[in-house]
């Protein structure tokens, strides 16, 4: 969408917001794991005393002390809906091939495969779940980064869609492509743990909306995948299920809430997968993974109630190994939901691809000090993006947003309270350990004094932000991914079997992306560069105004020659050559 074509509802009002000293001071959190983090999270759970010096020191106590936040109201859902009531036809967007044997697949080579009869979506179904399935005997090669996969289902969908191609009938481009899908989502016929070991499907056994499109387009889901447990973290560590390994390098992890989607297209088991922001869900793995990650305007593509334990902060997002296929995915997963379904979904139009030869402002604008924080690795590879994009058209210009570490805490604040509101008391003892901390600090330590705070902190940012955008029609605020370049699995297996609590690293891996989040912007992040030590992929990401997805991706194609991005190799590579696999075996 293009916000120029729109009118909105609940659109913030563009108020410049005060002009304030950028300072963020790296904050001392002790990290724990092993047994101290056991012993720890149980006195914090079980005694007050302890539990309330540990809010404290943890410093949420300053967002009460902005000193603006009284000239403003608090805002609960940040959710801008674009009005646009025309009829329309969404053109279905065209995908290229892969570009090499070093490349990831795309939907459309599939789609060739099938169309020419030379491969089927039977063979690649039967191809992925002994590498997929987690109740196989052994589990499955890739089973760590899936909860579970349904094999009469998934084998019915492909021979359904087998039998399409072969009366030359498919359903789109979609049709038999493998994807993934999130645990936190809801499907019909599948468990819905958060990453936990607790069930909430909260008596529904329906199929979410955006989903539910991907299938009626013929995508063929292998499997829900793994999380952080209830998406309260951005490691992905789960010792609950297990914890996937980057495919880049499996000294680090994948990223997270929504690492198993991101390992399950950087191991090329899909071109396509379900990511989520909700609840704590702060999708990372699209920058340490190597792959396309969109954030649409909150409320978008949801389509079932109680689809995240956090409704104001939360919303899906499809991830892919090409740009072409995140916007295929996003075009046809972002259809509006009828109003009984979901009455704030069915208000949003349809997605509609702009010309590509429309005028269109090139303007990207950074803050300085913000982006000065990343380290020197991640702002390499910044520094080449933000040269390439000068060097095609863009100008760039500084901006300032006030308050933004305030905000990142309030954003925290918010995640948390939601959280504990969503979970039984009597259901955190179920928890790991680094969960027992954070839902039981969520639940008894947040006064109504801090939360209403962060609320009038939203607003004080989304109508700055309007600001921004009014003055600075085509804005893109520009920044890295994470500052950090990959998070390292500092204690090996113990901390993967005992979980970890890092809260250092948390905030900082967060550092740029809650800002979306929290106000309710779309945002893409797209794959930079390679760590120079690692090797693990670094991401940037762009921020733009409410309803203006398909600019983002506009946006993201400028910048494809940026990175040539090739699947992971070496002696320690989890790449799997499926289609390659499939065509042996269908062979035999």
């Amino acid at each position: 969408m293009n916000s120029d074509r729109f009118s909105f509802l609940n659109y913030p009002e563009p108020r410049e917001g005060p002009q304030v000293p950028y300072k963020n001071e790296a904050q001392s959190i002790p990290v724990f794991r092993g047994t101290t983090l056991a012993i720890g999270a149980t006195l914090i759970h079980n005694i007050g005393f302890i539990q309330s010096q540990f809010w404290r020191n943890a410093g949420f106590g300053v967002i009460c002390e902005v000193p603006h936040l009284h000239e403003y109201a608090g805002r609960y859902d940040p959710t801008v809906i674009p009005v646009d009531n025309a009829p329309r036809d969404v053109p279905t967007p065209a995908v290229g091939k892969r570009k090499g044997a070093n490349f990831y697949y795309t939907s459309a080579d599939y789609h060739a495969l099938y169309s020419s009869g030379e491969l089927t979506p039977t063979a690649v179904v039967e191809t992925l779940l002994p590498l997929v399935r987690r109740d196989a005997k052994p589990p499955g090669k890739h089973s760590i980064a899936f909860l579970e996969s349904k094999v009469e289902i998934v084998r019915a969908a492909a021979e359904a869609s087998t039998e399409r191609y072969k009366q030359g009938r498919p359903l789109g481009p979609l049709d038999g492509i493998p994807v993934a899908i999130k645990d936190e989502v809801h499907i019909t016929g599948y468990k819905r743990t958060l990453g936990t070991k607790l069930d909430f499907k909260n008596g529904s056994d329906a199929t979410s909306w955006c989903v539910q499109q991907w299938q009626d387009a013929g995508a063929i889901v292998i499997g829900k995948t793994t999380m952080h447990e209830l998406g309260l973290d951005t490691n992905n560590n789960n010792p609950n299920f297990g914890t996937p390994r980057n495919p880049h390098n499996n000294k680090y992890y994948c990223g997270g809430s929504s690492g198993g989607s991101g390992y399950a297209i950087g191991a090329g088991l899909v071109p396509i997968a379900l990511g989520a922001d909700g609840g704590g869900s702060i999708r990372i793995p699209s920058s340490f993974c190597g792959i396309w990650g969109l954030k649409p305007t909150h409320g978008r593509v949801s389509g079932t109630p109680s689809l995240s334990l956090a409704p104001t902060v939360g919303v899906l997002g499809p991830m892919a190994s090409s740009i072409d296929d995140l916007a295929l995915a996003y075009r046809v997963m972002a259809a509006p939901a009828p109003a009984s379904q979901d009455p704030i979904s069915s208000q949003f139009p349809r997605p509609l691809p702009l010309p590509s030869d429309r005028e269109r402002a090139k303007k990207i604008g950074i803050v300085r000090d913000w982006i000065d924080r990343a380290e020197a690795p991640v702002r390499d590879v910044f520094d080449s993006a933000l040269d390439y994009y000068r060097e095609h058209g863009y100008e760039v210009i500084d901006i300032t947003i006030p308050y933004l570490p305030e905000g990142q805490r309030a954003h925290v604040l918010t995640i948390m309270a939601e959280i504990a509101s969503g979970v039984d008391v009597r259901q955190i003892r179920h928890l790991t350990a680094p969960n027992k901390v954070l839902v039981s600090l969520g639940m008894w330590q947040i006064t109504a004094q801090e939360l209403l705070a962060a609320q009038r902190l939203r607003n004080l940012l989304m109508t700055h932000l309007a600001h921004l955008f009014k003055t600075h029609p085509g804005l893109m605020i520009f920044s890295p991914s994470t500052p950090i370049p990959g998070w390292h699995i500092g204690g090996g297996e113990a901390d993967l079997s005992r979980g970890l609590s890092d809260g250092k690293t948390s905030v900082r891996n967060m550092e740029y992306v809650w800002l979306a989040n929290f106000t309710g912007c779309p945002s893409i992040s797209c794959p930079a560069g390679y760590a120079r030590e690692s090797g693990v992929p670094v991401g940037v990401m762009a921020m733009s105004n409410w309803g203006t997805e398909e600019d983002l991706i506009d946006f993201a194609r400028d910048g494809e020659g940026i990175l040539d991005l090739h699947v992971p190799s070496g002696d320690e590579s989890v790449w799997e050559d499926v289609i390659a696999k499939a065509k042996e075996e269908q062979s035999a």
